[in-house]
């Protein structure tokens, strides 16, 4: 891994050239701003019914927007601990607590397939690979350093948050990010609900195609959990009383 590579005799010196190009060229879209980063995020109350979560309109607790439907791990553990769902992370309807949740839609891709073409269209197949993967990674830190502001500031659950980069690439902070299409929520409709609660694609100008994929493709959004418990997990597969109860769900 990085940046042990860096000094493996064999792996080394094509990694330290790999890492030296992508830094000339990340210097280059800096300088030129030839990428452009957009993004949105909510705050929205919110309270789960079993495995459902109801969010609520922030001005009227009354007016409900959308339902996210999670999905509960089916699985025999052996210490014996429960199955999880991301509904239990929020308080339920009658608990007398009031709860929220987030979510997010970013994205550094807009320009990124025209810089890319750019270097294709030269020849340069290596630079035009490299564009787009850096623009993913520069979408990965937009959603880190948002979800930071997210837990310090914005939602403001964890105000003295004092954490190094490796704390924070460990996930060492209070809260998850799970994602749609992820082990947490494998169903990627969840992209769906995001963009229409957060009006994402009017608001910043990421689109979803008919099977949920994000455009630009550079684009990262999930939901926010601030609860302290908060935790990924692996959904894995689920029996046919799941399937059939989700499919219930989601028809109501």
């Amino acid at each position: 891994g990085y940046p042990r590579i860096l000094d493996d005799a064999v792996k080394g010196p094509e990694a330290r050239k790999l890492l030296d190009d992508a830094k000339r060229l990340l210097a280059e879209i800096a300088e030129k701003r030839l990428l452009k980063a957009k993004g949105v995020f909510g705050i929205f109350p919110a309270s789960s019914r079993g495995n459902d979560i109801d969010i609520f309109d922030p001005e009227n607790d009354f007016k409900r927007l959308a339902v996210f439907h999670t999905m509960r791990q089916q699985i025999e553990k052996r210490d014996g601990s429960a199955n999880l769902a991301l509904a239990d992370f929020i308080a339920g309807k009658d608990s007398g607590v009031r709860d929220h949740l987030g979510m997010f839609a970013v994205t550094a891709g807009f320009g990124a397939d025209e810089l890319s073409a750019k270097f294709a269209e030269s020849g340069d197949d290596y630079t035009a690979i490299m564009a787009q993967a850096l623009a993913d990674r520069l979408a990965e830190a937009f959603a880190e350093l948002l979800h930071l502001k997210v837990r310090k500031e914005y939602w403001g659950y964890a105000p003295d948050e004092n954490l190094t980069v490796d704390q924070l690439l460990a996930c060492e902070y209070q809260g998850i990010r799970p994602a749609p299409g992820y082990p947490s929520c494998p169903n990627h409709d969840g992209k769906n609900l995001i963009f229409d609660v957060l009006d994402a694609t009017d608001r910043v100008g990421i689109t979803l195609t008919e099977t949920a994929m994000m455009v630009p493709t550079a684009s990262v959004s999930g939901f926010y959990f601030a609860h302290p418990r908060s935790c990924y997990f692996p959904v894995s597969q689920i029996d046919d009383d799941q399937r059939a109860d989700l499919a219930a769900r989601v028809r109501t």
